[in-house]
């Protein structure tokens, strides 16, 4: 088994950047959701309600982010201009993060047709993870979401247009398995860095959402099949969240190995 696919998305809800090679940190791969918008209630805002967010880019630049999205001109977040702290929260866990730049603001407000401010995790961050002493970034809960492709492909054979691992916007996606052989890992290793199993990831209308067009299906997949073959007590499940035991290096070909499992032999 082995990691075929890496994400970063600097913004929550915007689209991933593809790696070949990253730093996996405690709060996540490098850079990974420290963008956030708010509304004007300092609400977090995703492309569960605005799907057309999916289709803002992010290029990385050196002390900065550079936001893209269609018929706009570029715009240039710097994390240096976020020096207001503000008071935010992701799914109730209310923490501070830091605003400060009226132009981002205007931009992503004419991007996205409503009022909207753009928002700086700081660094470090001031979110705790769940689990652990650890920062967390503006991820829904937890800091790495695993994808077993064997799994997409089994989902695909309901579909009648098929979806792909960005439709479930992980972090990681490993090759090797067989479907579903991920529901029974406990910890995991990729190249040296090793991750414990923090749940199963549940899945919303998010999956729904063309990773290309920032629109939703209207046949309501895969969520629609999901629900009749992957509900569970805590929700309809798909992947993994993951939490790391240490820091390092990780590349697109690493060898991802099982250390331990549900299953007691």
């Amino acid at each position: 088994m082995h990691l075929t696919q890496m994400f970063v998305h600097p913004l929550k809800s915007g689209r991933g950047i593809a790696y070949s090679r990253a730093f996996a940190a405690y709060e996540g791969l490098l850079h990974d959701r420290e963008w956030l918008l708010v509304d004007e209630k300092n609400q977090f805002m995703t492309a569960r309600t605005f799907p057309q967010m999916v289709k803002i880019e992010i290029e990385l630049i050196p002390g900065g982010a550079l936001f893209k999205f269609p018929g706009m001109s570029p715009m240039l977040a710097l994390p240096t201009l976020h020096t207001k702290p503000v008071e935010t929260s992701v799914w109730k866990d209310d923490f501070v993060a830091w605003e400060g730049d009226p132009r981002a603001d205007e931009w992503f407000s004419q991007a996205l047709g409503l009022p909207c401010k753009l928002l700086w995790l700081g660094r470090p961050s001031a979110r705790a993870q769940k689990t652990t002493s650890h920062p967390l970034s503006f991820a829904d809960g937890y800091p790495y979401l695993l994808i077993n492709q064997a799994s997409v492909e089994e989902v695909n054979e309901h579909l009648a247009t098929p979806v792909t691992a960005r439709n479930f916007r992980p972090n990681l996606v490993i090759e090797g398995a067989t479907a579903y052989e991920e529901d029974e890992w406990k910890r995991v290793r990729i190249g040296s860095v090793e991750f414990a199993v923090a749940k199963p990831c549940t899945r919303c209308i998010l999956t729904t959402v063309d990773p290309e067009r920032g629109e939703k299906r209207s046949d309501n997949e895969p969520l629609k099949t999901l629900a009749s073959t992957r509900k569970r007590s805590e929700g309809i499940c798909f992947g993994l969240n993951l939490v790391a035991i240490n820091e390092g290096i990780v590349n697109i070909g690493d060898e991802f190995e099982v250390l331990e499992t549900n299953i007691a032999f």
